[in-house]
């Protein structure tokens, strides 16, 4: 059984950062896609950012490129997601989520993860 918690959110002000974590246990790390989704009060599931680590692929929102970078430290069995440049609008539930056997263009659709995460809060504001 796949466990996922994230850690690291809290409350940043405009501008600033924050590094998401997401501790992996269980599953065969090795073959593993993960992704961060977020949700903001009163709006969907979005996905974020997203990798496929065997074939390199990444993926990113339009919303979070040059800014958000997603990364594993596969000997700790964590994911990361670099979060800079923070805006109030990135105020959200962010989850970490992994599945297998994805394709690339599937990175982006949640219904292709597995396992999710609690999700961590992120709130930007002055």
């Amino acid at each position: 059984q796949v466990q996922l918690q994230e850690s690291g959110g809290g409350l940043v002000q405009p501008g600033g950062s924050l590094r998401l974590s997401c501790a992996v246990s269980g599953g065969p790390f090795g073959t593993v896609s993960n992704a961060w989704f977020r949700q903001a009060p009163g709006k969907e599931r979005e996905f974020v950012a997203g990798a496929r680590w065997a074939g390199g692929n990444i993926r990113y929102a339009d919303s979070g490129k040059g800014r958000f970078t997603i990364s594993r430290d596969s000997a700790k069995n964590l994911v990361y997601l670099q979060m800079n440049s923070l805006k109030a609008e990135d105020t959200a539930i962010y989850y970490c989520a992994t599945g297998y056997n994805l394709r690339a263009p599937e990175l982006g659709d949640a219904g292709r993860y597995n396992y999710w995460g609690q999700g961590t809060q992120v709130t930007v504001s002055s």
